[in-house]
Formats: C-alpha cells, sequence, structure tokens
C-alpha cells in the first residue's frame, strides 16, 4: 500500500541509494523476503529462526557516544559511556552511507519509542536484513498505517552487519561499532548481527530525552493488578524479573523498558524479547506458547533442517538463545501498552551471600541506594576461577543503557517516590540457609506469598523489625510464611559465619558506592547499611 511510503523519505533525508526500498512490511512479507535471501529457515510451528554468528549478545565494549558539545557536559563519561570523536564519526559517516549506497535492497520501517504519545519519540530505521526489519518492528511501537504517510523521524538508525569498521580511521576498537550522535540523532550499528543492538539504542536515546522533561525512564518489567494498582520490577538477569511480573492474576504492561510520567507508567515497546535457552513448557507457559506461533523470531536457537523441530534445550549455537515476539502474544498483556503510576516498587535481587531476607520494606532513601546499587551476585562455578558468591553491581539495574550519570535517575525516582507515596520492596530470590554451595534457593512459593502480600496492601499490616546491617524494615510474621526464614541470620547453622558474611557484604556496598557519594543527599548516604 501506498500509504505506507511517507512523503519524508530517505531522499529528503540526503541518503542517496540506489537500492529497492521495502517501506513498512508486515511480517507475513517480511518473512517471505527473508526466507528467499536465506536469512533463516521456518520451523515447524511457525516461527522464522536465524542465527547471529560471533555475535550472540550486545558488544559493550564496541558502544559509543559522540563527544561534542551537546554531550560534552550531560553525558556520564567512563568505562559505560565512550566518547568518539566528531572528526571520527565524520569519517565512520561517510563510509557507511557509501556501504548503504552499494545495497540492491533495503528494508526501512517508521516507528515509535514508548507507547504515551507524548513522550514517545519517532525512529526509522534502515536494515539489510528482512528479519532485523522483523525484528524492530516487533520490538518499538507501530503506527497506525494512516499515520505512517506523514511520518517525521527524529532518529535514524542505520544498521548494516556487513560493514567493518575500520580502528585507526574511525577511533573504533574493533571491526564492530554502534555509536550514537546526539546532535545529528544519527545511530550506526554495524559489524553485527544480533538485533538487539537496534532495541537497546532507543532505549539508550530515552534514557537521555526523557529525564529532561521529569520522566523516569526504567530497565524494569510492569504489571497491573485487579483493582488499577501498577508495579514495577527492577532486577538484573536471574533474578526473576520476567517470571514474577508475568503473573496470570494481574495484567502485564511489559517485560523489560519503561517510563514513569505524571499521568502512567508506559512500555517503550511493542514486544517481548525473552531467553529461551531450556525455557519451560511448565514454568513459563505464555513465553513457551510464542515458540510455536507465526510472527516469533528465534535468534541462536537448534533447529533440525529436515523436521524443522526447534531444541529449546541445546546451547550449541549460544546461551543466550532469544525469542522476540509482538506483547500481545502473552494472553494478559495491556491494551493500551500503559497503567496507572505505580502503588509498589520491587527491586529484585539473587543475593548468592544468604545475607538479605526475603523481603524488606525500603525508606524513599533506601530506595534511592539500592536503585543506585543496582546489587545482585554471580554464583560459583558460573565462571572458571569463581570458588564463592561474587558480588555484580548494575547502577539503577541497566548501567550499560544510562547515558546521564545515574544520580539523575536516582533524584528522579526518589521524588517521584516522594511525590506517589509508593511503597517500595527488596526482594531477595537468591538464597537462605547460607551461601550458595551451603544453603538453598529461596522458595518460589515463598517469594510470590510476599509479593502477594505487598501488592495487595496486607503486608503494610504487619509487625517490622530493623534490620541491624541494612537498616531496613523486615517483617517479622507473614500468614502462609515461616517466620523462621524472614529472619535469615536464623535460617543459618553457623551465626558467627552469618556475621562475618553479613559484614562482608556490607563493606562491598559501601565500597561500591562511594562513587556516589558528591551526588547524593545526606540522608541518602546515612541509609546505607552498617555492619552490626
Amino acid at each position: 500500500m501506498t500509504v505506507r511510503i511517507p512523503a519524508h523519505d530517505l531522499g529528503a533525508q540526503n541518503f542517496n541509494v540506489k537500492a529497492r526500498l521495502h517501506w513498512n512490511l508486515t511480517p507475513p512479507a517480511l518473512v517471505e523476503h527473508a526466507v528467499s535471501r536465506g536469512e533463516g529457515l521456518i520451523a515447524k510451528d511457525g516461527p522464522f529462526v536465524v542465527e547471529t554468528g560471533k555475535h550472540t549478545g550486545r558488544s559493550a565494549q564496541d558502544k559509543f557516544i559522540v563527544r561534542d558539545a551537546e554531550t560534552e557536559d550531560s553525558v556520564w563519561w567512563g568505562k559505560v559511556n565512550k566518547g568518539m570523536t566528531p572528526e571520527h564519526f565524520a569519517a565512520l559517516k561517510a563510509d557507511f552511507l557509501a556501504h548503504l549506497g552499494t545495497k540492491d535492497e533495503l528494508f526501512v520501517q517508521d516507528l515509535f519509542g514508548g507507547s504515551q504519545e507524548a513522550h514517545r519519540v519517532q525512529v526509522r530505521v534502515i536494515t539489510e536484513l528482512a528479519w532485523h526489519s522483523l525484528f524492530v518492528r516487533t520490538l518499538l511501537v507501530r503506527p497506525e498505517i494512516e499515520a505512517l504517510a506523514d511520518f517525521l523521524p527524529e532518529y535514524t538508525i542505520i544498521d548494516l552487519p556487513t560493514f567493518q569498521a575500520d580502528p585507526e580511521k574511525h577511533g573504533t576498537r574493533s571491526g564492530t561499532v554502534v555509536v550514537v550522535n546526539f546532535t545529528e540523532k544519527l545511530i550506526l550499528i554495524g559489524g553485527t548481527k544480533y538485533a538487539g543492538e537496534m532495541k537497546k539504542s532507543v532505549f539508550g536515546l530515552l534514557n537521555y530525552r526523557l529525564p529532561v522533561k521529569g520522566i523516569m525512564p526504567m530497565h524494569c518489567s510492569a504489571n497491573i493488578g485487579p483493582d488499577g494498582d501498577t508495579a514495577v520490577f527492577f532486577g538484573l538477569s536471574g533474578t526473576g524479573k520476567t517470571t514474577l511480573s508475568a503473573d496470570p492474576n494481574r495484567t502485564l504492561i511489559g517485560d523489560d523498558e519503561h517510563g514513569w510520567s505524571d499521568e502512567s507508567v508506559f512500555n517503550f515497546e511493542g514486544g517481548c524479547y525473552a531467553k529461551m535457552i531450556r525455557l519451560s513448557e511448565e514454568a513459563e507457559p505464555e513465553i513457551f506458547a510464542t515458540t510455536k506461533r507465526f510472527g516469533t523470531v528465534l535468534e541462536n536457537v537448534v533447529i533440525d533442517p529436515v523436521t524443522r523441530e526447534i531444541h529449546l534445550d541445546d546451547a550449541t549455537l549460544a546461551e543466550n538463545s532469544r525469542g522476540s515476539y509482538p506483547i500481545e502474544f502473552i494472553p494478559n498483556s495491556s491494551a493500551d501498552n500503559l497503567g496507572p503510576v505505580p502503588k509498589n516498587i520491587i527491586f529484585l535481587t539473587a543475593d548468592a551471600y544468604g545475607v538479605l531476607p526475603p523481603i524488606a520494606k525500603l525508606s524513599p532513601d533506601q530506595a534511592m541506594y539500592h536503585f543506585l546499587s543496582g546489587y545482585t551476585a554471580r554464583v560459583a562455578g558460573t565462571e572458571i576461577g569463581v570458588t564463592e558468591p561474587d558480588a555484580t553491581f548494575s547502577t539503577c539495574f541497566g548501567a550499560p543503557f544510562m547515558p546521564r550519570h545515574p544520580s539523575v535517575y536516582g533524584n528522579l525516582l526518589k521524588s517521584r517516590i516522594a511525590k506517589g507515596g509508593v511503597d517500595c520492596w527488596l526482594v531477595n530470590t537468591g538464597w537462605t540457609g547460607g551461601q550458595y554451595g551451603t544453603g538453598s534457593r529461596m522458595p518460589i512459593k515463598v517469594t510470590r506469598a510476599l509479593l502477594s502480600a505487598a501488592l495487595d496492601g496486607s503486608l503494610n499490616d504487619a509487625e517490622f523489625r530493623t534490620d541491624p546491617n541494612f537498616g531496613f524494615q523486615v517483617p517479622v510474621a507473614v500468614q502462609g510464611v515461616d517466620s523462621k526464614i524472614l529472619n535469615p541470620r536464623e535460617t543459618w547453622a553457623d551465626k558467627a559465619a552469618y556475621d562475618a558474611t553479613a559484614k562482608k557484604l556490607v563493606g562491598l556496598f559501601i565500597g561500591n558506592f562511594a562513587q556516589f557519594a558528591d551526588y547524593v543527599d545526606p540522608s541518602v548516604l546515612e541509609s546505607a547499611p552498617k555492619a552490626a
């Protein structure tokens, strides 16, 4: 349909291409192109299966932001946000556009980042792979067809896996590059077939834009209860963010990226991007069902070339096998992709030290402290040489995607918590009865029972004690939960060992937070843990 081709085309953007352009194609057409071009296979039950080659995840060390007058004083420069000079970018852009001009066929999607109209960004995505076009169409928010004719892109992403950067000429680390230029509103992705780079680039630019408007961008999942109460779940990989927010009794807003405005919590995306390795039909039936639907893209999932059966337990291609699918594939998802402002915020952590209680209530200052800390722990045996739990801190529960200083996001969170009277909870889905190797994983039924009590408000009426190490409030008794498990020290056979481990973890928290000491109020520093 010609209405899918906007008046403001690539020529209007000064992109000189000879390629045949495919504008805003729908999934059936994109899959047809992908199959005919040999980009992947259709599996037995309908999903499209692809391999991404050597890049099976994000190339964090190859990501850059152009360092110029716009970004010099607004970006938190350092290990995460690495600068590229305007001169290097100019050389890269020239070579990138030259490479674009050699293509015989290109796919273009005009999309929104953000479901709330007042705060979304209009993004044009140009790809050389048909399945990348399908992926980004699935993951971002799709405009109505009638809106496409007048679509005017604010940002443009050009995604060329076959482009190879020249480190000496372009200032990159390798042939792979992901770079955003906030001044030119242009994002260039080259040398990688991992489609998640496009999704996270849009997340990064929203994390840069929205705080200026007072909007809180969040790396979290979110759902709504039957009474219209929104809950937000922050958590790093392995903490249960997706599992716990996918509650059959609550409506899913989204699984990964959201904004918090004065009016709502709104999903940045129109789809989900779930890990597929060893996915269980029993444990996650809604996500498992998407692996049998046309319109889903499975990345690095092993497929039998003859029978076209997929093997989700086979990690031959990648441990980080992924599936992307429209959010409406989840039965209890929000039709509007948004919900009211939150009543509850949950910080999920998998504490492999076995020190933290299964749930604790946080003050606004404590919430800011734990948000900036972004704590979880890797367990022994996950990497060569790791013989005991290893603390991991990822500020704002998403450091790789936060261009501004973490205090910007922390202060936004603190002010919104105070303004909305939000209840904040720290939930440990990790270990109890000892650290990893001695204790056991926190029972999921305990976690769900405590979460239910927090979300329905009944936990607020419980009796609380003050944790001697972290200072937050811990319930003494909750109906249906063994009171002993609520006090982690009591679950350890060796109380002296618990005290020593707790002291160690407190020291790790304090050492990590030193980098934020000059950017937060004294009340936040006073909420820091203290060894008993």
